[in-house]
């Protein structure tokens, strides 16, 4: 039968092998004893079972607890006094609980019993005395308590590492879950606003086809005007369609979608709010960028202002548009509080990120000295 055994880093193998050489050797030289062939023959079989329980300890838990009860029964085959190297048992308990299988936590648990009543047995036989005489009750009780106390503290502890660990990996897959879920909603909605503004581009397309089709035998000019503008509409909406292959959704609905002509209305509702509102274009753009950069630009720009008018201390806002040949910067800057600064994503830079992303570029949501800064680069030139 295969044994799995658990994955180990390298580094943390290489250190599992050389402790448990190390306690070996130290081990041995504690036990040995000059002269006594029997009882050096004894403790070197005893310390190489505990020894590699000790290396099995993380690597497979299962195999280090049976082997610590090996040792053990060898110790009391031997006629063995307690030592130092029954320090083992305790480490090896404390794993069994920490990174065994639910069986090995199990079994773990039942042999901080067993071997407390084992020990105890042994100790007072050993000791020459008799188990169920009366005057030999207290100290029976006090042996089994002690090494009870003992087996049952070490299990403990690997179980509370056990729990605490179980915890944070429950928390992890918690947050990837809801990260899961905001983005799909996210997807959704922009499949919702691509759709809209797919929608809108292959209207104008389909009137100016019907358009140049009538007016052809009679005014070629016309027709040729009609041609011009379906194809500048087509190339704008190219990159919208190729977005919407990419993020098919389940749902759409309908509604007007704003572009960066809506972007004045979005200043005054700010300003309305008491935002003081510093607004740069430099350099300009020179011509109308695609319907989905506008988009994203826009819904980017209106999430990124409403967190500067939660989150922000200070009411002064500065955005700065850049419109290069090739692609479109946006930067939005605020003051935080005085509180430290935190650049964990919440819903709105996940929401951010998500449209940065589909519409072909990057974002960046984090604290620089006393400010947060938005940065957002688009691609609007050949490239998209």
């Amino acid at each position: 039968m295969r044994i799995a055994l658990r994955p180990l880093l390298r580094y943390q193998l290489v250190v599992d092998l050389v402790a448990a050489g190390l306690f070996g050797l130290f081990s041995f030289v504690i036990e040995l004893e000059p002269g006594d062939v029997l009882g050096n023959l004894g403790a070197l079989v005893v310390v190489a079972l505990f020894s590699a329980a000790f290396a099995f300890r993380r690597l497979h838990p299962g195999v280090a607890l049976l082997l610590a009860w090996v040792a053990a029964i060898a110790q009391m085959s031997f006629l063995r006094s307690p030592s130092p190297t029954d320090v083992a048992v305790f480490v090896v308990l404390y794993t069994a609980a920490a990174y065994g299988s639910r069986r090995v936590y199990w079994a773990g648990f039942v042999s901080t019993f067993v071997g407390a009543v084992t020990a105890t047995v042994y100790l007072i036989l050993r000791g020459g005395q008799e188990i169920f005489h009366p005057e030999n009750a207290f100290a029976i009780l006090a042996v089994l308590l002690t090494s009870g106390f003992a087996f049952l503290l070490s299990w403990g502890s690997g179980a509370l590492v056990r729990t605490t660990r179980r915890a944070a990996e429950n928390a992890a897959a918690q947050r990837a879950a809801e990260e899961a879920t905001i983005a799909e909603q996210e997807r959704v909605r922009i499949a919702r606003d691509m759709h809209d503004v797919v929608a809108h581009s292959l209207a104008v397309v389909i009137a100016q086809a019907d358009g140049a089709r009538y007016a052809a035998a009679q005014n070629p000019a016309a027709a040729t005007d009609a041609l011009s503008t379906i194809s500048t509409t087509a190339r704008a909406a190219l990159s919208d369609v190729r977005l919407l292959l990419q993020q098919l959704r389940h749902s759409q609905a309908d509604g007007p979608q704003p572009t960066l002509a809506d972007v004045e209305s979005l200043y005054a509702q700010v300003r309305a709010a008491g935002v003081e509102l510093e607004t740069t274009v430099d350099p300009a753009p020179v011509a109308e960028p695609p319907a989905s950069v506008q988009l994203a630009l826009y819904r980017i720009l209106q999430e990124a202002l409403t967190n500067a008018l939660r989150h922000g201390v200070d009411r002064r806002v500065a955005v700065r548009f850049a419109w290069h040949p090739d692609r479109v910067e946006l930067t939005v800057r605020n003051r935080l509080g005085d509180g430290p600064p935190s650049s964990s994503g919440g819903h709105g830079v996940i929401g951010m990120r998500e449209r940065a992303q589909l519409a072909g570029g990057t974002l960046s949501a984090q604290p620089e000295s006393r400010d947060f800064v938005v940065r957002v680069s688009l691609l609007i030139g050949p490239a998209a």
